[in-house]
């Protein structure tokens, strides 16, 4: 595990998929990160690239050609990706492109992520560069889960998420495979808050598109803010965790899963970035602990 730290914060990313593993608080020694018991769901904060969530039938279309993508991309669970920069408060990871991966994912492209602490702040930071002479096509977005409760002696009921500003928010409701339906269901109507509760997930993620708020604070009915996740750079929000389980997921997306009624071609995807040759797209995301 990589580290960095400073006097307020401690942080751990595992080499494999450059996944987040650790936000703990340096004076009360507080694990902020869900610590991937393999009895409930093995992952800490995947990085998504460069899909997120399933492809019908597992594949895309491009060029009247078929290829297969497991479900968030292979940048999660990836031992290609390899440590490029190093600092006392930073640690940068990159992925290129390799004959192995243009079987799954016919572009040639450099993705990098980055991990930036100040303050109580960590800031993740994504670039991709297209370095094709084509058209790159992809979706990127976090999955970091957190710990909820966090102290002893609170419940997952004592835990909430509120909004910086009232809304009104409509779930996209999932199919038994993973797809997007066209049935919505609403969450919350003018308000700021969605309660954590053990059955809020039993129908999959809650899946907010074009969502207008753009900083969501994890909080305790008893202990107050726990945390804040701010994600300007970012059009979609997911919510998830195992149904019952002692974490939630804060996922900021710039993509989606498919559409139970796609055509499957990777152009006309829902929420595609189109990338064109030599250039650049970068989002970040920032986690700050209260």
């Amino acid at each position: 595990m990589y580290r960095i730290k400073n006097q307020f914060l401690s942080i751990g990313v595992k080499p494999e998929g450059a996944e987040l593993c650790s936000i703990k608080d340096a004076e009360k020694d507080l694990e902020y990160i869900w610590q991937a018991d393999p009895a409930i769901w093995a992952s800490h904060a995947p990085n998504l690239f460069p899909v997120i969530g399933g492809l019908k039938n597992g594949v895309f279309n491009y060029e009247a050609e078929e290829f297969a993508m497991p479900k968030h991309g292979f940048v999660r669970h990836n031992r290609n990706i390899s440590l490029k920069d190093q600092t006392a408060n930073s640690l940068t990871f990159e992925l290129l492109f390799s004959q192995e991966t243009l079987k799954t994912y016919p572009f040639k492209f450099r993705f990098e992520i980055g991990f930036h602490l100040k303050g109580k702040t960590l800031s993740i930071h994504h670039k991709v560069s297209n370095l094709d002479s084509k058209p790159l096509y992809f979706s990127l977005g976090g999955h970091p889960a957190f710990n909820a409760p966090l102290y002893d002696g609170e419940t997952y009921e004592d835990c909430y998420l509120e909004f910086d500003q009232k809304l009104d928010l409509d779930t996209f409701i999932l199919s038994s495979n993973g797809l997007l339906t066209q049935e919505t269901k609403p969450v919350i109507k003018n308000d700021t808050i969605i309660g954590l509760h053990k059955d809020l997930f039993n129908k999959d993620a809650l899946i907010f598109k074009d969502i207008p708020s753009k900083k969501v604070a994890l909080k305790s009915k008893t202990s107050g803010t726990i945390l804040t996740v701010e994600y300007s750079d970012f059009k979609n929000l997911g919510l998830w965790a195992k149904p019952g389980a002692p974490y939630v997921c804060i996922e900021p997306w710039l993509g989606i899963a498919d559409n139970e009624n796609t055509t499957g071609d990777i152009k006309t995807k829902e929420g595609i970035i189109e990338l064109m040759p030599s250039k650049e797209f970068s989002a970040s995301y920032a986690i700050t602990i209260a």
